[in-house]
């Protein structure tokens, strides 16, 4: 199931920074907070798709359905836990993905993964599997109950400092937030592997992290 692994020269030369950051990066440098899973974390995988869009570079994101008890509305990456059958993490995460927005894994190209990183709440540890999609094509969820939206979000859009700004929880956590158009913004796990990677990549815009908005009354 797992889709075609390619080395970066065989990548746009936009994506191939990222390849090559890949097998360094270090999770303490995407997750400074909670970097390293405890040992009885349980194994799952996230798709971090990138496509050539008609409006330049773009990511693949999901926003889940508004009707669900837990993350109503919250914009996430395909994925999910691991199933007993998959063979790797980017099995995981290319299964998840189809089961969810319906991607067919042959079109999809691996090139790398990042570092498992922890979620505490879940207790999960989630390795985001790293892929190119050449050919994108139109998705559509597959359970409507689950997944509200896909988002086909351009990169430039996601680093313009007019989309930026500091998510606060009632909580006192205070992490990185992008406005994506839709009523819940990219924020937490997504929004801080998102923010922490590009920055590393030289992708990031500087943007004002005292602008702060709170979680809307959804989450």
């Amino acid at each position: 199931m797992t889709g075609e692994t390619v080395p970066g020269e065989n990548l746009p030369e936009w994506l191939r920074p990222l390849a090559e950051l890949a097998s360094s990066v270090e999770a303490e440098q995407l997750a400074p907070t909670f970097p390293h899973p405890p040992d009885n974390a349980r194994p799952a995988a996230v798709l971090m798709l990138f496509a050539d869009g008609d409006d330049g570079p773009e990511l693949l994101l999901t926003e889940r359905a508004s009707t669900l008890r837990n993350h109503a509305g919250q914009i996430s990456f395909p994925g999910g836990a691991s199933d007993p059958g998959d063979a790797d993490a980017a099995a995981t995460a290319l299964r998840e993905a189809q089961e969810e927005v319906g991607l067919d894994p042959a079109t999809v190209e691996v090139f790398g993964q990042l570092p498992p990183l922890w979620v505490p709440p879940s207790n999960f540890a989630v390795t985001p599997i790293l892929a190119y999609w050449r050919e994108p094509q139109q998705l559509h969820p597959v359970d409507a109950a689950e997944v509200g939206a896909i988002i086909h979000h351009p990169i430039r859009q996601l680093m313009d400092p007019a989309n930026r700004f500091s998510v606060t929880h009632p909580s006192g956590w205070k992490g990185p937030g992008f406005d994506v158009g839709s009523e819940v913004p990219l924020w937490g796990f997504t929004g801080g592997i998102i923010s922490r990677l590009f920055e590393r990549l030289g992708w990031e815009q500087p943007w004002d992290d005292t602008v702060t908005r709170p979680l809307p009354e959804i989450m």
